[in-house]
């Protein structure tokens, strides 16, 4: 559903563009994205302070792991002479490891956990500062504009003067 429907949008901006050019020259840019990341001394910091991160958080997954694994080594060795009470001790405290290692994965690593907060978090002054570099060149250069060639479409920088979201608005609203 999202390819079509960036395919329909870059349909429709390549139209625009095209229908446009009969009236004036529109200014089209792009950049590489991840050349620029690769190149700032900023972003390489940041990137180096989520690896340390990860891997302080892989460490402490790794020892709740090995505790899981030795309590269950633990657990099958004795599991002959243990009685029933015991053995379901034991079988509580594993489940119990397994859902702290679990949780441990989602809240560090999972959709929405840490390791996202932490990325947005640490990427968000370089991306804002090269965001305003882009605006920058862009009306400098006086680009209509600006896309990025690392991503599906995303548009990075538009002239305002070609902003017709009142107009199409109007219209889905049968107000014209």
């Amino acid at each position: 559903m999202k390819k079509s429907f960036s395919g329909t949008i870059a349909v429709l901006i390549v139209l625009l563009l095209a229908g446009g050019s009969l009236y004036s020259q529109t200014k089209v840019g792009y950049i590489d994205s991840k050349k620029i990341l690769d190149n700032l001394q900023e972003a390489k910091d940041a990137k180096l302070k989520l690896d340390n991160l990860v891997t302080e958080w892989q460490t402490q997954l790794n020892n709740l792991q090995d505790s899981l694994k030795r309590y269950k080594d633990d657990f099958e060795k004795k599991k002959l002479i243990l009685s029933d009470q015991l053995k379901q001790t034991y079988e509580r405290n594993i489940k119990d490891l397994e859902t702290a290692v679990a949780n441990f994965k989602v809240q560090k690593f999972g959709e929405g956990g840490e390791y996202f907060q932490k990325q947005t978090e640490f990427m968000k002054p370089v991306q804002d500062r090269v965001f305003k570099a882009i605006e920058t060149v862009a009306k400098k250069e006086d680009f209509d504009y600006v896309f990025d060639r690392n991503s599906d479409l995303l548009l990075l920088y538009v002239n305002e003067k070609y902003d017709i979201t009142a107009k199409v608005q109007k219209v889905v609203e049968g107000k014209q």
